[in-house]
């Protein structure tokens, strides 16, 4: 087992990442910017260490200063989180050639699946079902654009090569908006991955946003833990996501998994990963979205019905130390449901809210919520990365169960310093459609209206 672990990341995850190393008894090195020289996760590793200034481009993203801790401080391995480095192939070469483990996939995978255009001809290869699409686009030639939309169909989606979080994401409906819409996602992709090129696919009118977690063991085996429900989305970022996912018919439960396991069979993947699908809602088809090789935001729900600790199962593996688990051994208990608490302003199109947290009281973890956070009260929420405060885990024997443990969780928070999406996310848990577990990718768009007018109704206080 590794003596010392580098984190190559910051906030919630680097703090769930430590928790793991300290029940395996590994030391943690904690990177940090000037804006984080106080932060939590730095608090809680064993061995801190400056890397740069507050832009996540001058510290958390700059390959070299984060090799040189590594090295200077004795890490045998580097785990990167979610997000900055976690899918940059390079960096994972780099960690590997340096002489030590790099606690993901192989670079190649990352490099195969980060190619949005080269992943969908790959689950092709696997036997995955993808949407019509293009090729790759590249900048100025707008006949071709043309063409390809037309072959497609409308209406469709312009969609970054090297893509992610739904950056370089947008849709079209006419031929009209066609041009001005692919040179705006063209600049998109360029700035946040160094890459203009775009694809276009069809638009699935009333979609699902499904995922399949698997866990490869690098040998061509692999298996799955089920799948989780990600349609509530607002600018196609996720906000909830639950297992299992309501009213989805098992024999498409049980082709999506199978798919989801074919694909990181092809690909021999190691260590935790997710396979992502489009399901049409009203003919339970499902679609190859997108395979992300690294852990998920959302990956403590499948933790919560499984038992499974994913993040010390990629560290065991990485270390040869995981005795594989056959499919048949992994079972799923209950329903779990997880919020995002971010600090941004529902009212004005979900805009991050940095600042103090002058006052921040979460409920008490417990057998029904887990509570993953990344930050204190006296912290501040920086305008320099991802604005998220907290994520709120409920598990129960069934869904209705876990929702009204969440409903109560959030019932229960105290933020003051910044505004913060609580009253929001309760106003969706609330919602008939949620309730009932009919909604999709377009819920949040379509229920904006009702659901601002939720949040303006008095909420109970639980004292």
């Amino acid at each position: 087992m590794f003596h010392r672990i580098l984190i190559a990341n910051r906030g919630e995850i680097a703090c769930r990442i430590i928790r793991a190393c300290q029940q395996l008894g590994i030391q943690t090195i904690a990177v940090h910017s000037e804006a984080d020289a106080h932060a939590l996760h730095v608090a809680l590793a064993d061995v801190a260490v400056p890397i740069g200034p507050s832009p996540a481009a001058q510290s958390y993203l700059d390959t070299a200063k984060v090799l040189q801790a590594a090295r200077e401080h004795g890490a045998n391995a580097i785990h990167p989180g979610y997000g900055f480095l976690s899918e940059n192939a390079a960096f994972a070469q780099a960690v590997r050639d340096a002489g030590m483990a790099w606690i993901g996939p192989d670079p190649q995978t990352i490099t195969a699946m980060g190619d949005k255009a080269r992943a969908r001809q790959l689950a092709v290869d696997s036997g995955v079902p993808v949407l019509p699409g293009s090729d790759r686009l590249r900048p100025g030639e707008p006949a071709a654009w043309a063409a390809a939309a037309e072959q497609v169909g409308y209406p469709l989606l312009v969609k970054a090569v090297g893509g992610g979080g739904g950056i370089g994401m947008k849709r079209v409906d006419s031929a009209e908006a066609l041009q001005a819409t692919i040179e705006s996602a063209q600049a998109l992709a360029q700035k946040a991955f160094s890459q203009p090129e775009v694809y276009l696919e069809r638009y699935v009118a009333r979609a699902r946003h499904i995922e399949i977690q698997v866990f490869g063991y690098g040998n061509g085996e692999a298996v799955h833990l089920f799948e989780r429900e990600c349609s509530v989305q607002r600018r196609f970022q996720k906000i909830i996501e639950e297992t299992p996912a309501p009213h989805l018919p098992e024999g498409v439960r049980a082709a999506m998994a199978e798919a989801a396991v074919a694909l990181a069979r092809h690909q021999r993947y190691a260590g935790a990963g997710t396979v992502e699908f489009i399901v049409d809602a009203q003919t339970h088809a499902f679609f190859f979205l997108e395979m992300n090789t690294r852990i998920q935001v959302e990956h403590a729900v499948t933790e919560a019905v499984t038992g499974w600790d994913l993040v010390q199962a990629q560290i065991q593996l990485a270390a040869g130390a995981l005795a594989p688990v056959a499919q048949a051994h992994i079972r799923s208990s209950g329903a779990a449901i997880e919020c995002r608490l971010y600090a941004e302003n529902p009212l004005k199109h979900f805009m991050p809210s940095p600042g103090p947290l002058t006052r921040l009281r979460l409920p008490a973890a417990s057998d029904r919520l887990r509570v993953d956070c990344g930050v204190r009260e006296g912290d501040a929420v920086t305008p320099f990365y991802d604005p998220m405060i907290a994520k709120l885990i409920a598990h129960g024997p069934d869904r209705a169960a876990a929702i009204g443990t969440l409903q109560e969780a959030l019932r229960m928070l105290e933020i003051e310093g910044i505004r913060h999406n609580a009253v929001f996310l309760q106003a969706v848990l609330e919602h008939p459609d949620f309730v009932a577990g009919t909604v999709d990718t377009g819920f949040v768009d379509r229920e904006r209206a009702a659901l601002l007018q939720a949040m303006a109704e008095p909420k109970a206080v639980i004292p």
